[in-house]
């Protein structure tokens, strides 16, 4: 009684712990395309997840070919389609008609940078109660723009309340 919105709020959540982990690991080398990896990183942060009632997780991919994205989980078509969309939107190859200079690493090198630059290289999504807190659409693409690409590394960070 008698304390101010402020203090109740301060007391409300003193029991509440942030927590902020990290993991780093390897996706395996995929052929060029859109590929879902949603179990895959579900996968591997799965111990990171768990207690964290309300948080944030960053997907983040150490390269420049290849990107993330969050799109549709359930129709292999819509990957198919955007490759499509990209490949149509950045054209490859050498000479006049492509406008690219940097060709040392092969016709396909810049515009898989280009395609990585559009997309990006990092995922922020919610955490609730453990769980990625995705649409029931929607899943988590790595979309691989080089012809002959390893595996990928990517950095995840886990940030959020348990109480």
């Amino acid at each position: 009684k008698g304390q101010s919105r402020e203090q109740k709020c301060r007391r409300s959540i003193a029991g509440v712990t942030m927590k902020c982990v990290q993991k780093q690991f390897r996706l395996p080398g995929k052929r060029r395309g859109c590929h879902l990896v949603t179990s895959d990183i579900a996968g591997e942060i799965a111990p990171l997840l768990k207690g964290v009632s309300c948080g944030m997780l960053n997907v983040f991919l150490q390269h420049t070919s290849a990107s993330l994205t969050i799109n549709e989980n359930c129709d292999p078509d819509v990957r198919v389609d955007m490759e499509t969309f990209l490949n149509l939107t950045v054209p490859e190859g050498r000479g006049p008609k492509v406008p690219w200079t940097h060709t040392a690493e092969g016709p396909d090198d810049m515009p898989a940078h280009c395609k990585s630059s559009m997309f990006g290289v990092s995922l922020n999504i919610p955490i609730s109660q453990g769980r990625l807190a995705l649409g029931t659409w929607q899943g988590i693409w790595l979309c691989e723009h080089r012809d002959h690409a390893s595996g990928r590394s990517v950095v995840c960070t886990v940030t959020g309340a348990s109480a």
